[in-house]
């Protein structure tokens, strides 16, 4: 029997990776973007391909992929982000894996992360992984503004080949997307409750150096992995300066009122 797969990319505001992204999921006899209403040039690109266009207002990347995922002609799903790239390797064992999954409903994919056209081999990223090539029948996103993650009902394996991650251009790329990050996990956390005093802006900044720095051997990356990890730091402490700023908001609305 003939197993067709659906590729699905989540963009808003991708127009320097979705050309790319797109012909690196060819192999698929579907694409769907599913797009949060970008303003720049990433629909019109999608338009002119065979991809199918769903757009979407954001509210959280779960709710966008299973959105995305429901709308999927066939139930083997492979997610990719727009910054990523499907290697040769990697489309041979994806194609053979939907064929023979092993009675594993879905399949963890690890990642090689590039930062400025670099490879970075430690600082933590040694250890990337996501669950990428799924059976919706069995899988499906859940979790939180950031970080989502797929509930399986059933065993995942683990693909051999890795994905290319072209995450961050330069480092005002990384600050930007360190920032963006920053503020739905700080979204996230206020809309838990959650409390916060200064160990939240000195001790977990400093512990998150020393993990991606010593303990995940940044170190062994120069320069890169000094960056890298400083700036992991510098998105934990910005984390909690968005949450103090909307507990902040929402002291001065109450008291208006």
């Amino acid at each position: 029997m003939l197993i067709k797969i659906t590729a699905i990319i989540p963009t808003f505001n991708e127009e320097d990776n979705i050309q790319q992204a797109l012909n690196s999921v060819s192999f698929a006899d579907e694409i769907i973007v599913i797009d949060s209403f970008s303003t720049d040039k990433t629909v019109d690109i999608v338009k002119q391909s065979s991809a199918k266009l769903l757009q979407r207002e954001f509210d959280d990347f779960s709710s966008q992929k299973n959105y995305a995922i429901q709308q999927a002609t066939h139930n083997w799903i492979f997610v990719l982000d727009a910054d990523e790239r499907v290697n040769f390797l990697l489309r041979e064992e994806i194609l053979k894996t939907v064929k023979e999954p092993r009675n594993k409903v879905g399949f963890y994919v690890r990642r090689i992360f590039y930062f400025s056209g670099e490879k970075i081999n430690y600082t933590g990223y040694q250890r990337d992984k996501v669950v990428r090539l799924f059976n919706k029948k069995f899988c499906r996103y859940n979790g939180y503004l950031v970080h989502e993650v797929i509930e399986a009902k059933g065993d995942l394996g683990y693909l051999i080949n890795k994905v290319d991650h072209f995450s961050f251009k330069n480092l005002d790329h990384f600050i930007q997307k360190l920032n963006h990050y920053a503020l739905l996990q700080a979204y996230d956390l206020y809309k838990k409750g959650y409390k916060i005093n200064i160990y939240h802006f000195t001790v977990k900044p400093i512990v998150r150096f020393f993990i991606h720095f010593v303990i995940r051997l940044g170190f062994l990356d120069g320069f890169k992995g000094l960056t890298l990890s400083y700036l992991h730091s510098y998105g934990v402490f910005m984390r909690y300066a968005n949450l103090l700023e909307l507990k902040k908001k929402s002291i001065n609305k109450q008291s208006r009122n």
